[in-house]
């Protein structure tokens, strides 16, 4: 399994081992520890950017992934998952609003991303394909706040 972790923005300090042995955690649950994946916590300004350049919102969001699983040469390297990009500015308004510590929060996002990446989707799909990676966010997000650690 390989992780990169990169941190583009500066108003929130991360510990990228932790972030390291969340990532290890979720992908253990989820049985992909073959994997390779990266993340990058950024702010509102720049994920404001990618919104708007690659898929038309001009508006700061929480998370974005990019699959190198899917179009046509998505299977060229079936180990590399993709990117997850998170803005550490909308994940803390989030938690607040969400009744979550910042690092459930973290947790959350970084599950979401990583099933998008997976393939589940829950936007432009049918109901039934939301439910079900609603159901799976649950499930793990469950699963890791099981076991008590910080984050970030």
């Amino acid at each position: 399994m390989k992780i990169q972790i990169e941190n583009r923005q500066s108003l929130y300090e991360i510990d990228k081992r932790k972030i390291r042995r969340t990532i290890s955690g979720i992908f253990k649950i989820l049985d992909c520890t073959n994997k390779e994946i990266s993340v990058v916590f950024t702010d509102d300004e720049t994920i404001k950017r990618l919104n708007h350049h690659y898929l038309g919102r001009n508006k700061p969001t929480n998370v974005i992934s990019f699959s190198m699983q899917e179009g046509e040469y998505g299977n060229i390297n079936p180990k590399i998952m993709g990117d997850v990009i998170i803005s550490l500015e909308t994940a803390q308004r989030d938690a607040a609003r969400g009744n979550l510590t910042f690092q459930q929060e973290i947790d959350f996002l970084l599950i979401h991303g990583i099933l998008h990446l997976l393939g589940y989707n829950h936007e432009n799909t049918s109901r039934e394909k939301a439910i079900e990676m609603h159901r799976k966010e649950t499930e793990v997000f469950n699963q890791m706040n099981v076991q008590t650690k910080v984050l970030i």
